[in-house]
């Protein structure tokens, strides 16, 4: 059975494929559901002011760079602000496209 949460291979008709990750959710996540990273154009990486000295932000980037090398990585902080003129920077190129 698949996985009902993420339709990571369901064409749902979207323009540009974006997966918001979390900091506290581990930096696993791109080694144990691998597909989830491949299909997407842009990853947001939010809570970067909550990195724990368990959360390694090198080895989850690289995780997500050896699935999918060519994808936008925003590392975000929603307290701070930080990260997020990179990231609209970007969408708006993409809508421009």
């Amino acid at each position: 059975m698949d996985n009902l949460i993420c339709p990571a291979r369901f064409n749902l008709g979207t323009h540009v494929n974006v997966l918001f990750a979390s900091v506290p959710d581990g930096d696993d996540k791109p080694y144990k559901y691998p597909g989830i990273y491949r299909g997407v154009d842009a990853l947001l990486l939010n809570k970067m002011d909550l990195f724990l000295h368990q959360v390694r932000p090198g080895f989850f980037r690289r995780g997500v760079e050896a699935l999918n090398p060519g994808l936008a990585f925003s590392p975000l902080s929603c307290a701070s602000g930080e990260g997020f003129d990179a990231w609209v920077d970007w969408l708006r190129r993409r809508m421009a496209e």
